[in-house]
């Protein structure tokens, strides 16, 4: 088999991702800041029909691949909306790959498996599927939010199958360049626009980690800040800002009304739980003890056709890359 050329740039990223950590949307620890958050197995809420979303895991994909790789949620509705609308914008603008999907949760994973009967690769399997099948040129596309532990640890697993493929080349996340946090930043801008009457708070929640990386969280609200949006706010689940500060930050605008968003590709467990839920520690409970109406949007940032188009932008970038 020939041996593999992993483009220069990723092996020069996989030394300086090595140097920062943290989490893509909806990462959950170590590569987002904790332990994965489990659901619970006697769940008694609705999260969609299983059967409308596509898990990608097919064979006899030809010699060319594009592997989507995802933290993963098993709310069923906001993945469909999420990450399979990033898959089929992948496959709308690569005819010529395959697109097929791969999650880093394995607790996702088996939740699915188990109460949908739906099957999930994880990484290892995806790569060890594309193997099987034959692909010689393959492409990665992480859907993460920032360059984090999670990044890094897919890039070393790929590297395990330097060997495996002719060609392969893994793209950038979500927010690498100023050009991406510019684009973000107005793509949230625009999907909130109708909130925005000048006495509304637009609050987004990212979920933070303790490591360099979280840094992504307060640069986008310096630029939206920079921008004249002072009505918007960034905060995290796990790190800084807290939700303590960004309330504070809302008593101190003068903002009579809150509207709770998360910051994350998907909508899941934290998006329905720690933003919206109606427990004594949820974002939506805290800013309504503290008199605010709340308005919350369960909506992922992998709906956004903007995000949708950047992800695509860096499957491109990393196919650039291969000869």
């Amino acid at each position: 088999m020939k041996h593999n050329k992993i483009s220069a740039w990723m092996l020069t990223a996989s030394m300086l991702i090595a140097l920062l950590s943290g989490c893509g949307s909806n990462q959950t620890p170590p590569a987002d800041g904790g332990p994965a958050a489990q659901t619970d197995p006697e769940e008694n809420y609705e999260t969609g029909d299983a059967s409308l979303d596509d898990p990608r895991n097919q064979n006899e994909i030809g010699e060319n691949e594009l592997l989507v790789v995802s933290f993963g949620t098993s709310y069923n509705d906001s993945r469909r909306l999420t990450i399979g609308a990033i898959e089929q914008a992948m496959e709308q603008a690569f005819p010529d790959y395959a697109v097929r999907r791969g999650f880093t949760s394995q607790i996702i994973i088996d939740h699915v498996k188990s109460r949908d009967g739906v099957s999930i690769d994880n990484v290892g399997e995806a790569l060890d599927r594309a193997v099987e099948n034959g692909v010689k040129k393959l492409v990665i596309q992480p859907t993460h939010l920032m360059d984090g532990l999670e990044y890094n640890d897919l890039i070393e697993e790929a590297a395990q199958y330097s060997d495996a493929f002719e060609q392969i080349a893994i793209g950038k996340p979500l927010l690498t360049s100023d050009a991406d946090f510019q684009a973000v930043m107005q793509a949230i801008i625009d999907a909130t626009k109708t909130y925005d009457d000048g006495e509304t708070a637009i609050c987004f929640m990212g979920h933070g980690t303790e490591a360099a990386s979280n840094g992504v969280y307060a640069k986008l609200q310096a630029m939206l800040t920079g921008a004249g949006h002072t009505n918007y706010f960034i905060g995290t689940v796990e790190a800084s800002p807290s939700l303590e500060d960004v309330l504070a930050a809302v008593q101190k605008s003068g903002c009579k009304k809150v509207v709770l968003r998360p910051l994350m590709i998907v909508a899941g467990d934290h998006a329905n739980n720690d933003m919206a839920g109606d427990e004594e520690d949820s974002w939506k409970t805290a800013f309504e003890n503290a008199g605010y109406e709340v308005t919350t949007v369960l909506s992922g940032l992998g709906e956004l056709e903007a995000v949708q188009s950047l992800f695509v932008k860096h499957a491109q970038a990393a196919m650039d890359t291969l000869a």
